[in-house]
């Protein structure tokens, strides 16, 4: 079960599955999946599937679902894929990552939901 203790409401400045990591949009009121592991990423967009428009909340802090991108070992900090799915955040030597949590447990595999302590942050290979 998941123990989300604070959301913030926003626009969906494009569609965005469900359980899918997201990084402030174009303006202040909009989020969007994120894409990189050096985006803001801020938190995950939970119970719902937004269109493009319309209001989603957005999981900020507690322990939410999330969708990995790959298999994840519980204890990971995780970042985002290409997709806006949770993978283990490794970045190269000298290079910067943007986390949004930690594993509470594994995924065997991308595709999976699992629930992910919310803890922004950065981390650096």
């Amino acid at each position: 079960m998941s123990n989300v203790m604070l959301f913030k409401n926003a626009v969906a400045g494009a569609a965005i599955p469900v359980f899918t990591l997201v990084k402030p949009g174009a303006d202040d009121a909009s989020v969007v999946p994120a894409a990189a592991s050096t985006d803001a990423i801020i938190g995950a967009v939970q119970e719902v599937s937004p269109a493009l428009g319309e209001r989603v909340d957005v999981a900020l802090a507690g322990i939410a679902y999330v969708t990995a991108g790959a298999a994840i070992v519980r204890g990971a900090l995780l970042t985002s894929d290409a997709s806006g799915r949770a993978i283990a955040a490794a970045p190269a030597a000298g290079v910067n990552a943007r986390t949004v949590g930690i594993a509470v447990e594994s995924a065997g595999a991308a595709g999976d939901v699992i629930r992910v302590l919310l803890s922004q942050g950065s981390v650096q290979g």
